[in-house]
């Protein structure tokens, strides 16, 4: 089932997410939906935080950017059927050199700017089977890896632009968290009047 995608300005984005157990009710259902509205919305990663669940889950298909022929073989080669899901996730290390790469996020649609984001990353996780891992990550994984981590931080690509690119998309922003924007799936913004 496709989900409604939270918009920028609902409270649940910005909420340090909570650990699951294997417990956690209908979690293979969640799971299935998220890829499903992942996919739908045409997206290389989703966080529990944006179908409005404050909890530490996130799914990557780097696939789509295997296709990108600015990239070199062997990154292009990693990114196809790069496909996880990352539960209870902790980045244990950021290293190498930081790069720029323009990026955007489903909560946050017709925005794109770029980002200055470390190389290489260690995480620990546990799988959609409950198996611990703990791999290494660089270049464009590592990239969208990082974004999804940050959704379970509370964090958004936003909140890592300089205060004059801030200000730049100010009005964007305030006209995604009013539902003043036109998007291509579907999605659930902040209800401004109850306060929320």
């Amino acid at each position: 089932m496709v989900l409604p995608i939270i918009a920028y300005g609902d409270p649940v984005l910005r909420k340090v997410a909570k650990d699951i157990n294997q417990e956690h009710p209908n979690l293979d259902k969640l799971i299935e939906n998220m890829w499903e509205t992942m996919y739908n919305a045409s997206g290389v990663g989703l966080a529990a935080p944006q179908v409005g669940l404050p909890i530490r889950l996130f799914v990557i298909d780097t696939t789509p950017f295997s296709d990108d022929e600015d990239l070199a073989k062997e990154e292009q080669e990693a990114l196809n059927g790069f496909k996880k899901v990352f539960i209870n996730a902790t980045i244990e290390e950021e290293s190498g050199e930081e790069w720029v790469f323009n990026e955007g996020c489903l909560s946050i649609p017709d925005v794109r700017e770029d980002v200055s984001r470390q190389d290489t990353i260690v995480i620990s996780y546990l799988d959609e089977n409950f198996k611990e891992q703990k791999e290494t990550f660089d270049g464009l994984r590592a990239r969208v890896v990082q974004h999804e981590y940050d959704h379970i931080e509370g964090v958004l690509f936003t909140d890592k632009l300089s205060s004059l690119k801030k200000r730049l998309i100010k009005n964007k922003l305030g006209n995604i968290s009013k539902g003043k924007i036109n998007s291509e799936y579907r999605m659930r913004f902040p209800d401004m009047k109850k306060g929320r």
